[in-house]
């Protein structure tokens, strides 16, 4: 067995320590059977306001609270009387902590509490382990943190498109204008070639599995699985960028971690959240379409035919304007939460449904969350949290990335002089394509039916205890099960080529994954000095999955399943894989400046071989605020930084997404010879001694705080160095295979990341906050087998090229003159360079003949780089009349990367004409012939990308009326992708035609725009 524990095993095992655990629970209400106190008071901001949200608790036990509208919070706990410390905190402000005597007095009255705000935030809580909490000033990494409430700001779609930016040092791109739309994310640049560079995300403790799976072929999008988490729910989201602090995580954790946190109960009476959002998506920008109202006779491409400059007269259709449509869409919530007497509640339902801007495809999403929390005593708590999505999607294939069936992909191939419609008398659709076997995009949005549907379930039992002061045991045992079933249809006698006969496809999909953690951590003040946290754990984690697909052609009329007709391609796909994993860490602090930390964690995966299935990652920090020093703080340097902090770190992280379960061993096909079922060789040889890819990372960096806090800087610079890349290497035909995964690629990632905050103006009537944030990273990759690697996907453009960025642009291009013009036939056509190859790392050596045109073979080169050079993003917010009318705005731009034009290149050509580029060769401003030579000639086609968005704008107005209950009710406008300056040729710069592929980045083929989108709404709270 590749795995080491069943899941049978596995379960027996969580049950039987959860029993052990519970049990430990059920006596912890007797070891504190003490004295009930009742702690009030209230939380202010600065300006006095009162501070909902606020979290107050009594520091080494489980006891807390939070305020509520008004500010107030009531604690009741049973606590043996002596001395406790009461911390109060919230979200950007400064925690404080207060000494709290607890005697005979049972009512405690704590009064009110200001809390200033934090540009820093040095003092957040944040969770660096699967359960472990600690202060941002001890971390030597850096760990951003998001709330909930700036997510929604303009109503997303899903998660990690509302990330987008919000952080330095994180990339995160919208693939595809689809309603339910792919997202990359990438931390601090791809970590691997062949893998997936997704970050690991946890949800409440629950590892949960965002992998994108592509059911059916819809020209590579793909939906997130991230689609299946409502915004609404967010609490806040913390993500660690740095191996330093996602060393702790392990084999899992070379992409960085995202720890999404939902929201939880209150104690106090219940209160009710309703929200509800009206979105409009349009699309943005169409592309400039051919209008000339003449087209050539014959087709160029020969001599002779280029001689034929005889014109036929056409009418000219806009396709676009029967594709897309203004999609129009609802957002609708409502929550509950309260508690009281040591139980809190929260429960939640949503519903979205959004339309594509293409005819026909929509998405709709529903689901329910739930979570209830129970102290038991004051050394015991226990939370169980539900959290169940059904979604369905009809979806249309955009794209042209395997088959040529799409909508888009129809739309670009077309010759836009022929009618689109239906015959009035046959109701058949003509081919649009005169030269060539495409779908008439119409046909494709009224007569295919694409559809996907998931169910989803995530769900956690976690629990708490604190023996005695300092000393803390978590347990946590997660579950993420999901089903995914698509069904694609495609009728016979349509105009879709290779399926002329018709086409039914069923394919599905199930994954779980349990992850069980057991966290101590015992934190202890040695001296007055010196502090101490002990940190150990462990995991164990265990995936599943199934898939299976049948595929039928030759239908039969009137019969939309794979039941009739010819078997095409299917199959079924089992695999199983087991995490094991424990750690330990140790921070000491002295001083409460000065904090080392180290860690190192253990991990056996299945997927790999047993003699290198164990793997060890290190960790090791640094920080120093060197504002607490005397010296600092009764200095001048105080009232001009009054808060600075050095920090250093270094983490070592692993990657298990570059091979599947199996792969390390030699498998076989199914064969049938005659009438004998057998077994053949497949064409990729086992390894038994890959290993896991690993990283290694170096970062340091400042953060301070100027001018009385109201200006706060993060700046950060790491060294990224990933080895044992997983590539493929191809084998001599003798060995029987045709490749080999090694161990052998090496990358680097180096970069700097810079973020700023500031309050330019804060009085009590206006606050002006300004957020900006700046990410600069160079990617290298070497040891590439024969210093080539192309991927799929990229149509053989794109490639890993021996040091080089991963995704490089590698082709033939255009031969120029020495002054950099082109170099033209002598029938005046460009024409693709020729001459002496150079090896990779060496430049091309081009030749000219007699004549003065190239000869030799033809060059390849580099031709552009999809990386940008920098990532950036300004976003200001703007509070008017005591904070009930506010304003923001985000602008991010990406600079200096290049995009393949792929979109352009194909509607340019003659052959299929669409675009408005093609007239200048109708009009002869070209010469015939032109677009045919050009169309091979790709530096033409890489263009650049750099783009500055009006990514996010929002306005809202909060009213207190006194009526029906209601606390407050904000009506919101807002809008996203609202405006694009570019120079850009195509829809979107972002899009990406090949999904999440982490190697095949910014190749623009077809894929559905990214809307431009609005939408009108209000949040009230009773």
């Amino acid at each position: 067995m590749i795995h080491s524990y069943s899941w049978h095993g596995l379960r027996s095992r969580a049950l039987g320590l959860l029993a052990v655990v519970l049990l430990l629970v059920l006596s912890g209400p007797v070891i504190a059977q003490n004295m009930r106190y009742t702690l009030q008071g209230r939380v202010l901001d600065a300006n006095g306001a009162a501070l909902p949200g606020a979290t107050v608790r009594v520091l080494n036990t489980v006891v807390g609270a939070t305020s509520g509208a008004d500010g107030r919070f009531s604690l009741e706990a049973g606590l043996a009387p002596g001395a406790y410390q009461l911390e109060i905190s919230s979200i950007g402000y400064r925690a404080v902590r207060r000494p709290l005597t607890l005697g005979t007095e049972a009512a405690i009255a704590v009064g009110d509490v200001a809390l200033s705000e934090d540009q820093l935030k040095l003092n957040e809580v944040v969770v660096t382990g699967t359960s472990v909490a600690t202060s941002k000033r001890q971390l030597g990494n850096t760990i951003a943190t998001v709330s909930g409430d700036e997510l929604r700001t303009t109503v997303p779609t899903q998660v990690d498109q509302a990330l987008q930016g919000k952080f330095a040092g994180v990339q995160i791109t919208q693939n595809s204008g689809n309603p339910a739309g792919g997202i990359s994310v990438r931390l601090r640049g791809p970590s691997t070639v062949a893998g997936s560079s997704e970050p690991l995300y946890i949800i409440d403790g629950v590892l949960v599995n965002s992998e994108s799976l592509q059911l059916l072929d819809l020209g590579g999008y793909a939906q997130s699985r991230l689609v299946d988490i409502s915004p609404n729910d967010i609490d806040r989201i913390e993500v660690i960028k740095g191996a330093a602090a996602a060393a702790i995580y392990g084999s899992r954790a070379s992409n960085g971690v995202v720890q999404i946190f939902t929201k939880r109960g209150r104690e106090g009476v219940p209160q009710v959240t309703v929200s509800s959002q009206f979105l409009v998506s349009r699309l943005r920008k169409k592309l400039a379409y051919n209008e000339e109202p003449f087209r050539f006779t014959t087709i160029g491409g020969t001599a002779a035919a280029n001689a034929d400059l005889s014109k036929t007269p056409v009418t000219r259709y806009d396709l676009q304007e029967d594709i897309f449509r203004t999609a129009v869409g609802t957002d609708d919530y409502v929550s509950v939460s309260g508690g009281t007497g040591g139980t809190r509640y929260f429960a939640s339902g949503n519903y979205f449904r959004n339309q594509g801007i293409v005819q026909n495809t929509d998405f709709n999403r529903g689901g329910g969350r739930v979570r209830v929390q129970q102290t038991l005593g004051s050394k015991a708590s226990v939370s169980v949290g539900a959290n169940y999505t059904l979604s369905r999607s009809h979806e249309l294939p955009n794209g042209g990335i395997n088959e040529a069936y799409g909508v888009l992909t129809g739309f670009i191939f077309a010759n836009n002089y022929i009618n689109p419609e239906p015959d009035p008398v046959t109701g058949r659709y003509p081919s649009t394509a005169a030269n060539i076997t495409r779908t008439n995009p119409l046909e494709a949005i009224n007569r295919f039916d694409f559809q996907q549907r998931t169910s989803r379930f995530i769900g956690d039992a976690q629990l708490n205890l604190t023996p005695f002061a300092g000393f803390s045991v978590d347990y946590v045992l997660g579950y993420d099960a999901s089903t995914q079933v698509a069904s694609g249809f495609i009728p016979s006698g349509s105009t879709a080529p290779t399926f002329t006969t018709g086409l039914a496809r069923r394919a599905d999909a199930t994954t779980f994954l349990v992850n069980n953690d057991l966290t101590l951590s015992y934190k202890r003040d040695i001296s007055e000095k010196l502090a101490s946290t002990t940190t150990v754990g462990g995991t164990l984690q265990f995936l599943q999955s199934f898939s299976t697909g049948v595929q039928s052609i030759g239908l039969s009329p009137g019969i939309v399943t794979t039941a009739t007709g010819t078997l095409g391609p299917s199959g079924e796909d089992r695999s199983e894989r087991t995490i094991r994993g424990a750690f330990v860490q140790q921070t000491f602090g002295l001083l409460n400046r000065f904090f080392l930390t180290g860690a190192l964690r253990v991990d056996a995966a299945s997927i790999y071989g047993s003699s290198v299935r164990t793997q060890r990652y290190k960790k090791a920090s640094l920080s120093y605020v060197l504002s607490e020093e005397e010296f600092w703080k009764n200095g001048s340097l105080n009232r001009l930084a009054p808060q600075f902090k050095l920090r250093a770190s270094y983490g070592e992280a692993g990657n298990l997404t570059a091979i599947l379960p199996y792969q390390r061993l030699n498998n076989y096909d199914p064969v049938v010879l005659g009438s004998l079922p057998g077994l053949a060789p497949a064409t990729l040889q086992g390894n038994n001694r890959l290993g896991p890819e690993r990283q290694r990372e170096i970062e340091a960096g400042i953060d301070a705080g100027f001018l009385n806090d109201r200006l706060g800087l993060e700046f950060s610079v790491y060294d990224k160095k990933v080895t044992d890349l997983l590539l493929r290497r191809d084998l001599a035909l003798s060995s029987g295979y045709l490749s080999r995964f090694d161990n052998i690629g090496n990358m680097r990632n180096r970069g700097v990341e810079l973020l700023v905050r500031g309050t330019p103006v804060q009085t009590a009537a206006v606050r002006w906050n300004v957020i900006a944030t700046f990410s600069h990273n160079t990617n290298r990759i070497t040891n590439i087998p024969n210093g080539l690697v192309t991927f799929p996907n990229g149509f053989g453009l794109v490639a890993a090229v021996e040091g080089r960025p991963l995704g490089t642009y590698y082709g033939t291009y255009s031969a120029r003159n020495p002054d950099g013009s082109l170099l033209l036939t002598p029938g005046g056509l460009p024409q693709r360079e020729r001459g002496i190859q150079g090896t990779f790392g060496a430049d091309n050596t081009p030749q000219r003949g007699a004549d003065g045109q190239p000869s030799g073979t033809l060059l390849n080169g580099v031709l552009g780089d999809p990386n940008p050079r920098y990532v950036a993003s300004l976003i200001n917010e703007v509070a008017l009349l005591d904070n009930r009318l506010q304003l923001r705005l985000q602008f991010d731009t990406q600079q200096d990367f290049s995009v393949f034009n792929f979109t352009q290149r194909v509607g340019s050509r003659e052959t299929f004409g669409g675009l408005q580029i093609y007239e200048a060769e109708l009009r002869g401003e070209k010469p015939k012939g032109t677009s045919v030579a050009e169309y091979v000639t790709f530096d033409k086609w890489v263009q650049d990308g750099s783009f500055v968005k009006l990514r996010e704008a929002s306005l809202s107005y909060l009213l207190r009326p006194k009526f029906l209950g209601l606390r407050d009710v904000r009506f919101s406008l807002a809008g996203r992708n609202l405006l694009v300056f570019t120079d850009y040729q195509g829809y979107d710069p972002e899009v990406n035609a090949a999904g999440q592929s982490n190697a095949v980045r910014g190749f623009d083929f077809v894929e559905v725009p990214i809307p431009r989108s609005g939408s009108v709404g209000f949040t009230a709270n009773f």
